[in-house]
């Protein structure tokens, strides 16, 4: 690693500065390696894109530094980023610096250690932290070229079902039924253009060590210009599934435990934002977990053909059949 010149080029683009620093690698961020650094000014993050042959449209962390920067003025809660750095001589790849935030990352969402008003807390901090980001206007912020205007809904049926024909192992009879459902069922009312996260969930949120509150919403390596409703119903999906197959809250008795029910946490949220829950909102939760489904189903394969870098690669294929039953039970009904 190369650390004599990240010294150098921390001193002339990071504010305050000063060496020597240490690289450690931080778990988590797996398709994007990510560094915490340790100096004599302080602790600090950086994240890389991955050295080596990677798909062009892949692994843009310059776009992950882009959205929170410009995200820095609003409600939402990001880390503070310092630079970006796109010469590949320093680190062998570009990569940017954000500030390190000391707090906690919680996996599953039935909060077991926590009290019942913590967890009521906690789904509240969540629940206003996708709010917020729901309520972003991209152009106010500098991010209206950021993504394609409109059309994300078919667009995200179009792209999950190709990489899910792509990923195919074994005939999945849900996948197939969703593949025609979706289309079938496509929202009709105008789509309203917001800044998407496209990955918000629990484990995306650093929370303060101690309070149940957001410090930061992480992980933007996914965010475009889309859909409000599709973008919040994938925070919303983990009420439908069960804890045992994915971190999710599907089946759990919530009486007393201090966690909403699914149409509460909806309702804060129509409230936070002003909107009015659609009649067919399901449609987007059942989106969600066809779209999850796809993404461990290419697990699968890579599983299968040997270049999965997760040792539980083989595990995660095996519940995209699952997911994919609970989407059509939703659709059938």
């Amino acid at each position: 690693m190369a650390e004599a010149e990240l010294t150098a080029w921390m001193q002339g683009h990071v504010p305050g500065f000063e060496g020597p620093l240490r690289l450690e690698r931080l778990a988590g961020g797996q398709s994007n390696p990510t560094w915490r650094v340790d100096a004599a000014s302080g602790a600090y993050v950086l994240r890389q894109k991955p050295l080596g042959k990677i798909l062009p449209s892949a692994h843009q962390v310059d776009r992950e530094y882009r959205v929170m920067q410009a995200l820095a003025a609003t409600d939402v809660p990001v880390p503070r980023v310092y630079a970006l750095c796109e010469d590949e001589a320093v680190m062998g790849s570009m990569f940017f610096v954000m500030e390190y935030l000391e707090g906690r990352t919680l996996y599953d969402p039935r909060l077991p250690d926590l009290t019942p008003s913590d967890r009521t807390a906690t789904f509240d901090a969540m629940n206003a932290a996708i709010a917020a980001i729901s309520k972003v206007d991209p152009v106010a912020v500098g991010l209206g070229d950021y993504g394609r205007l409109g059309g994300y809904v078919e667009r995200q049926i179009s792209r999950w079902t190709k990489q899910y024909r792509a990923a195919e192992t074994h005939k999945i009879a849900a996948m197939d039924g969703l593949i025609d459902w979706l289309p079938a069922h496509l929202p009709q009312a105008p789509e309203e253009v917001r800044l998407a996260h496209g990955d918000f969930r629990l484990d995306n949120l650093i929370l303060h060590k101690t309070e149940p509150r957001v410090l930061a919403v992480v992980d933007w390596e996914l965010s475009t210009l889309g859909c409000p409703y599709a973008d919040f119903a994938y925070n919303v999906m983990v009420w439908r599934v069960a804890p045992g197959l994915f971190r999710g809250l599907g089946g759990v008795d919530l009486a007393g435990s201090g966690i909403p029910t699914e149409d509460e946490y909806i309702d804060q949220w129509c409230q936070r934002t002003g909107r009015a829950r659609p009649e067919n909102f399901d449609f987007y939760v059942i989106l969600s977990l066809f779209r999850l489904a796809a993404i461990v189903q290419g697990i699968a394969k890579r599983a299968q053909d040997g270049t999965a870098n997760d040792p539980r690669a083989v595990e995660m294929g095996k519940i995209a059949g699952p997911l994919a039953e609970i989407a059509w039970g939703m659709a059938r009904r």
